[in-house]
């Protein structure tokens, strides 16, 4: 996929049809929200850093997202799944790196735990039951993922998939693969705090906004005074 200014053209065209349409219309709506119950398996760790790699589609939102999450330190963009050679923005486009676009938290577990943040991810970032895309963006880059860093993530992540499944909460099944971590790479400079920088662009104020004002309407009591860095 070509570049523009630093983006894939898709997603310029994304941002110019979001403006349009932020313009005309009423305030957009997240494309898919649904308040989930917390994880029923959800083990207490007993320490004050965690880390968590999760991949959610485009990863300016997600990084937005999660930033403003009560006991998250630290998010950071980055790429998850493919090798160091592919892991830079113009080369992960075609969908054959093998990387999803991810984010890193460095996070308080005894402020937030895994499985909340597990909530958050399909209550107001991504759809559990879309394969290869969320929102307008399409390829296994823009895949919903879970990368466990231990064993008490797996178990958590694992229990909460078939939790939400058995629990029905989506028209269509639950398709998220629980994938084993190999190495995350951090994405270039000017995609880390892209949300927050960058409040105007199109595409941030269709896709991405909405979802951050879900979250703060369904999780009011799990929202920071400020975001995290």
């Amino acid at each position: 996929m070509k570049k523009a200014g630093g983006a894939p053209f898709h997603r310029i065209v994304a941002a110019l049809a979001a403006g349009a349409l932020v313009a005309q219309c009423a305030p957009a709506q997240a494309e898919s929200v649904v308040k989930l119950p917390a994880a029923a398996v959800d083990p207490a760790v007993n320490a004050k850093r965690a880390t968590a790699v999760l991949a959610g589609g485009c990863f300016w939102g997600v990084e937005g997202v999660f930033a403003n999450v009560k006991g998250v330190i630290s998010v950071e963009s980055g790429y998850h799944g493919g090798s160091a050679a592919t892991a830079k923005y113009e080369l992960t486009h075609d969908g054959k790196s093998g990387h999803a676009e991810a984010v890193r938290i460095v996070y308080d577990p005894t402020q937030v735990s895994y499985g909340s943040l597990l909530r958050v991810l399909f209550s107001v970032i991504a759809d559990p039951t879309l394969k290869n895309r969320q929102g307008p963006d399409v390829g296994s880059q823009y895949r919903a993922a879970i990368v466990p860093l231990d064993a008490t993530q797996r178990q958590v992540a694992t229990a909460y998939l078939a939790q939400i499944g058995k629990g029905k909460y989506f028209a269509r099944p639950i398709v998220v693969p629980v994938e084993s971590y190999k190495r995350f790479y951090r994405a270039e400079p000017n995609h880390q705090d892209f949300m927050r920088r960058n409040p105007s662009n199109g595409y941030i104020m269709r896709w991405d906004a909405p979802k951050l004002a879900a979250f703060k309407r369904l999780f009011p009591a799990m929202v920071r005074a400020t975001p995290a860095p």
